[in-house]
């Protein structure tokens, strides 16, 4: 696998994660253990974020893995 294949493979996964936490959210009822997870999907989201703009910049570099 390319590491634009991997990069891309990672960003899904962090989508991935981000759907978990939204569901555990959504059942959670401690206010506290809510806010935990909402922070830390917070975090996930800002990853999640940085690494489109990468997969952006590799795609324009190397044209080829456009797509893939």
């Amino acid at each position: 696998m390319t590491i634009s294949g991997q990069v891309k493979q990672t960003a899904a996964s962090l989508k991935g994660i981000e759907a978990t936490l939204d569901a555990i959210i959504a059942i959670e009822h401690n206010q506290k253990e809510r806010q935990l997870l909402k922070q830390n999907r917070a975090k996930i989201q800002s990853v999640a974020k940085n690494l489109e703009k990468r997969i952006s910049a590799l795609e324009f570099e190397e044209p080829q893995y456009k797509g893939f």
